[in-house]
């Protein structure tokens, strides 16, 4: 991914936070132990159902939902089709063939673990949750992309490697490996997985259309293929899967230039991991296989992404595709990932504490929100203090992206915790309440939450945790901010057995990938400082089957990331400019590509090496990073050349030939973070408030007369604001802060907006969805 602020998967829950979790209890929770209810659909789903929220602008749909409007955390879809991930009920006879009764089409399916994904009508999203067979329904969403001169000569010309070549060609020493050794990566090939290869039409800068298409690249050498700009017969890039058209950014293209230019002879195959973290694993076998089964025969696979819902304490799904894999002779590669923050110089991105702390209590705002047993809030001081929200500073115009976790296995996840974020005021912004444990559960220890700072100024948020059912496991959030965005927060140091700092997750923490850290190619002295820090410690065996994994003996603990490689090298047109004329292609999701490129040149010198070999040439002869931990850049930065010579029977020689002559400088280097600029209000603007419900009755109301007297309360970001309601189809019409009406028998939706002083609207209403029913 490009190290910018990103928009990931979850966004605001902003109106949905105060919608959908009250969907799951019929009334207060008041005791641990309660069940959220059985309903199949996920809150998002659930929403999404309703023809009055997809009627709504895309904008306003997104904020109702409580996901990204675009990019990642946004909704997936096949055309007008939502991408639903459905895990079965352990005794349903045939699941996939129900849910094809009802117009779903199948995207991928594992039937060990009772599970698929599946591209639906919304409209028959009601259909899908009431199917028997269906256990839990979830949205598919977006994941993230961890990624934005003339050639050297080689003597070969502009052939080897086209007309714009990454300095990752000398940094790495690719240019003498290959002078020594003879070497290009011949009968080697390498698989990329990312978003796309050649379905964008616009830059990945927002500054117009596509500098190049995949066409355009062959012309220029940039990529391989007959027909282009040199007289050969190389294969041009084998395509087994694209990613939707016009959804992704060819950040996959742009990853197989890199690999192109440091081993301009190896074979190049591509898949989208975009369609689903199942579809993302059948991918990765998909490019392994061999070409007579349906495959690339990929000898070398490297990929950029990462699905938020991977697990932080175990291997899951992904994780074991790539073990899959490398049991069968590849090496794997994958970004690190861009998600470090600081705070000064503490590394600020991740908390982790030892055990769940319950505080007994909870913010006063939490425990009136009916339905979440309130009253179990985590307590973040490890100390003797009690503290039961956590402040979080986020920059102006950033989206704040929290992943909380804990330590329990998937199929066995026995504790249900949810996630609330709160303003200076301590009113609610955002809720994430799935119902995680039991049998009609996720059944994955996970929520996430998003909220975006749509203020001109830096807001700082509270964040708070509660237990509303379940035991006291380990637990850890991290901010997948992608490099930037979060600027403090309140506990920005490791103290009391509680552990700050580390982002790695997911596959990049399975022991059999290999996970690269980012060094850019102007200096080699220090990592990138969004380049994701490690340790990984996992306490549960991989995800497999429908059950749980059992835990480990002793909690593994991993190193990662395993090594260093090239960021912000030359491309043709991603990711952005920086001189007026390079593209510069930053982040992790660069640094890979180049790693896997280095290790395709080791797969040609010695074609029968095992994985382990490879890995431990590249390992072993890496070069230190100034003074920097392993938990930063792993063993170090490549040296192409000492990897090579350090095979069993390479001769130990002095780089041979034409000597290299490096790319020409640039006017000037790009910054070692690349951050968008913050927008900024006008003068005179006139910044619209943020609208909550701080009151409101239980989600199902039972009366004993024809109409229910119930009653609200409002609340604005900035306080003071007056308010607009809207019961169920009326007009919108002024109300008070303190709003109260009766209720007949039936469904009913209140909408209210809160209009600043200034005159702005909320574009994105605050909704509650009720029912009531008679007392027979």
């Amino acid at each position: 991914m490009t190290p910018v602020a990103i928009l990931r998967r979850r966004a605001v829950w902003g109106i949905a936070s105060l919608i959908l979790p009250f969907a799951f209890i019929p009334g207060p929770a008041s005791a641990m132990g309660l069940s959220k209810g059985d309903e199949a659909l996920s809150p998002v789903l659930s929403e999404l159902a309703d023809p009055a929220v997809r009627a709504l602008p895309p904008d306003q749909e997104a904020a109702t939902l409580g996901v990204a409007e675009s990019g990642p955390g946004s909704l997936l879809f096949e055309g007008a089709r939502v991408l639903v991930n459905v895990r079965f009920e352990p005794t349903a006879a045939d699941g996939p063939a129900a849910l094809q009764a009802i117009g779903a089409e199948p995207i991928a399916a594992d039937e060990a673990a009772g599970t698929a994904t599946v591209a639906v009508d919304p409209a028959t999203l009601d259909e899908l949750g009431a199917l028997p067979e269906v256990a839990s329904a979830s949205a598919g969403r977006a994941p993230v992309l961890y990624g934005p001169a003339p050639a050297a000569a080689l003597g070969e010309g502009t052939c080897a490697g086209g007309s714009v070549r990454s300095e990752g060609l000398t940094q790495l020493k690719v240019d003498q490996a290959r002078a020594a050794f003879g070497l290009t990566g011949a009968g080697v090939t390498v698989g990329v997985l990312s978003d796309s290869f050649d379905t964008a039409t616009a830059a990945s800068d927002g500054s117009g259309p596509i500098a190049t298409h995949a066409a355009q690249d062959v012309l220029s050498a940039d990529l391989p293929g007959p027909g282009g700009g040199c007289v050969t017969q190389q294969a041009g890039v084998a395509v087994l899967e694209d990613g939707a058209a016009g959804k992704g950014s060819d950040e996959g293209r742009a990853m197989l230039q890199i690999v192109h230019d440091l081993a301009p002879d190896a074979t190049l195959a591509f898949a989208t991991a975009f369609r689903s973290e199942a579809s993302f694993a059948q991918n990765i076998e998909r490019l392994a296989a061999p070409a007579i089964a349906g495959g690339a025969g990929a000898k070398v696979i490297v990929d950029d992404v990462a699905y938020f819902e991977e697990p932080f304490f175990q291997d899951g799904p992904v994780a074991a595709a790539i073990a899959k894999v490398t049991a069968e002779g590849v090496t794997y590669l994958t970004s690190a990932g861009n998600d470090n923050l600081f705070e000064g110089e503490n590394e600020i991105a991740s908390w982790e504490a030892p055990a769940f702390r319950d505080s007994a209590g909870c913010p006063t705002a939490v425990q009136r929100l009916r339905g979440f047993n309130g009253t179990h809030c985590m307590d973040f001081d490890p100390g003797a203090a009690v503290d039961r929200i956590f402040g979080i500073t986020v920059a102006a115009g950033a989206t704040l992206s929290v992943d909380l976790q804990w330590a329990e296995p998937w199929n066995g996840v026995t504790t249900d915790l949810d996630a609330f974020l709160l303003n200076a005021g301590g009113e609610v912004l955002a809720t994430s309440g799935e119902g995680n444990s039991g049998i009609g559960g996720t059944q994955r220890p996970l929520e996430i939450i998003q909220w975006k700072n749509t203020a001109s100024t830096p807001r700082t948020v509270q964040l708070a945790i509660n237990r509303f059912s379940g035991g006291l496991p380990r637990l850890k959030f991290a901010l997948l901010q992608n490099g930037s965005g979060v600027t403090k927060t309140e506990y920005p140091r490791s103290a009391g057995g509680d552990i700050v700092g580390p982002t790695i997750f997911g596959h990049a923490g399975a022991p059999s990938a290999i996970a690269v850290a980012a060094v850019s190619y102007a200096d080699s002295s220090a990592p990138e400082r969004f380049s994701s820090r490690g340790p990984v410690t996992h306490y549960f065996g991989p995800v497999a089957g429908t059950g749980a994994a059992p835990a480990l003996a002793a909690p593994e603990a991993i190193v990662k990331p395993d090594l260093a490689a090239t960021d912000c090298g030359a491309t043709t047109f991603f990711a952005r400019r920086y001189d007026g004329a390079t593209w510069r292609f930053c982040g992790t999701s660069a640094a890979a590509p180049h790693a896997a490129a280095v290790a395709a040149l080791l797969s040609q010198r010695d074609a029968a090496a095992p994985v382990a070999t490879i890995r431990a040439a590249l390992t072993g002869t890496a070069t230190p990073v100034g003074a920097f931990p392993a938990t930063a850049v792993g063993s170090g930065l490549i040296d192409a050349y000492a990897a090579i010579a350090s095979l069993p029977g390479a001769p130990a020689i002095e780089p041979l030939g034409v000597p290299v002559t490096p790319p020409p400088a640039q006017p000037e280097a790009p910054p070692a973070t690349p951050v968008p600029a913050a927008p900024t209000t006008p003068p005179g603007a006139r910044t619209p408030p943020d609208t909550f419900i701080t009151r409101h009755p239980p989600k199902l109301v039972h009366a004993r007369v024809p109409a229910a007297p119930l009653r609200f309360r409002f609340g604005s970001s900035p306080a003071g604001a007056r308010f607009l309601c809207k019961i169920d189809r009326g007009r919108l019409r002024g109300c008070g802060v303190k709003f109260s009406r009766r209720f007949a028998v039936g469904a009913h939706v209140l909408r209210v907006k809160a209009r600043g002083a200034g005159g702005a609207n909320d574009p994105s209403p605050a909704t509650f969805r009720f029912r009531v029913e008679p007392i027979r």
